[in-house]
């Protein structure tokens, strides 16, 4: 029982620290003011811990939920969508509800994750690329917090890789601290929930909410699935999607943007470390819960720490935690020969970060790769 309960905590540790200035950059990204971002990031918090708790007591298997990062990643990315936070919470609604759509309805479920993985590898890819190369902006930019924060990366990456990204978001702290003055650290208010009227924007739908679903599923739940299974856990999809939706529908409304299944940290979680007894394994889901809700409290400081940063420096945080994601997407997205051509146009026009009409490049990329995808491939029998 004592280690799973401290794979829970490490595995709770590890999600927040690896991701909160993501996210909370995401939110300033699309409108948020300081007070919506730090209540976004409280209620993604409560969601995260709730769902954590509530449904391995159900279904007594450790299954475990995060926010969104590829989804963060997305807002970071979404500034030329919108910037009425308003627009966004509708986008983040109506992901909700088609997460919750994907449980009841199965076949809806499985024509979202039939989306050629090189497309959706891609479109992540150039999301994340962006974000990715943002070290070596601030290694330049900011060289004084920059360098010690990779160098402390670099150092855990080889010694204790699960450490390494919350080291560097601790080296960047301490350099924001000095920056700014110590008295970023004093902001110890309790962050409250604040409510965000939803607007409910057709081209904010079509540019943020449905590759926000679509990352979400394709880049989260579906590895998430994939991860649990290798420990040897059927995972039911309906109880997971129409809870992750309802949750994600619950923060949207106080400036969440997604809930769903962990992938990274589940295998903390999952794996044998945390108890011999695979029967046993939920309790670290639980573990972990509990401290998703103790974390959120730090909402409000979480929240000053990034305002008092210089941008460069979240992102390239973010982008510390988010190199492995890169290489895998564009690893699966470049498996396939005959697919190579499209999944380069969806990375390309992606990482172009262009709004056509007000929607925004990952609907763009998604929709140039896949005229691609077909194109090639009709032409390719008589070739």
């Amino acid at each position: 029982m004592f280690h799973s309960i401290v794979a829970g905590v490490i595995a709770a540790i590890t999600g927040f620290a690896s991701s909160f200035a993501l996210v909370i950059a995401g939110f300033a990204a699309v409108g948020a003011s300081d007070a919506q971002a730090a209540s976004g990031l409280f209620a993604l918090c409560l969601a995260t811990g709730i769902t954590c708790i509530a449904l391995p007591i159900a279904l007594r298997i450790p299954v475990s939920f995060a926010w969104s990062t590829p989804g963060a990643a997305l807002l970071v990315s979404a500034a030329a969508t919108t910037q009425q936070f308003g627009a966004a919470v509708g986008a983040f609604l109506v992901c909700g509800a088609l997460i919750v759509i994907a449980g009841l309805w199965p076949a809806f479920g499985r024509l979202i994750t039939s989306i050629p993985k090189p497309i959706a590898g891609a479109m992540l890819a150039g999301i994340l690329f962006p974000i990715c190369i943002a070290p070596v902006t601030a290694a330049v930019e900011q060289p004084a917090i920059a360098i010690p924060m990779v160098l402390a990366w670099l150092v855990l990456a080889r010694l204790a890789p699960r450490w390494a990204v919350p080291a560097a978001m601790a080296v960047a702290v301490i350099g924001i601290a000095i920056l700014a003055g110590p008295t970023v650290l004093e902001a110890s208010a309790a962050p409250s929930l604040q409510f965000v009227p939803p607007i409910f924007d057709p081209a904010v739908i079509v540019g943020l909410g449905l590759p926000l679903f679509v990352v979400t599923m394709a880049g989260q739940n579906v590895p998430g699935f994939a991860v649990m299974k290798t420990f040897g856990y059927d995972v039911p999809p309906r109880p997971v999607l129409v809870t992750s939706g309802a949750a994600s529908i619950a923060s949207a409304f106080f400036g969440g943007h997604a809930i769903n299944l962990a992938a990274i940290t589940a295998a903390i979680m999952a794996g044998p470390e945390s108890n011999p007894d695979p029967k046993r394994r939920w309790t670290a889901t639980v573990a972990a819960g509990v401290s998703y809700l103790v974390l959120g409290v730090g909402a409000g400081l979480a929240a000053a720490i990034v305002h008092a940063s210089p941008p460069i420096i979240i992102t390239a945080v973010a982008g510390l935690a988010l190199l492995g994601a890169l290489v895998t997407s564009i690893t699966g997205s470049l498996e396939e020969p005959s697919s190579r051509i499209a999944a380069i146009s969806t990375f390309l026009v992606t990482a172009s970060g262009i709004a056509v009409a007000g929607i925004g490049s990952a609907f763009w990329g998604l929709v140039v790769g896949g005229l691609m995808l077909v194109w090639l491939r009709a032409r390719a029998p008589s070739s």
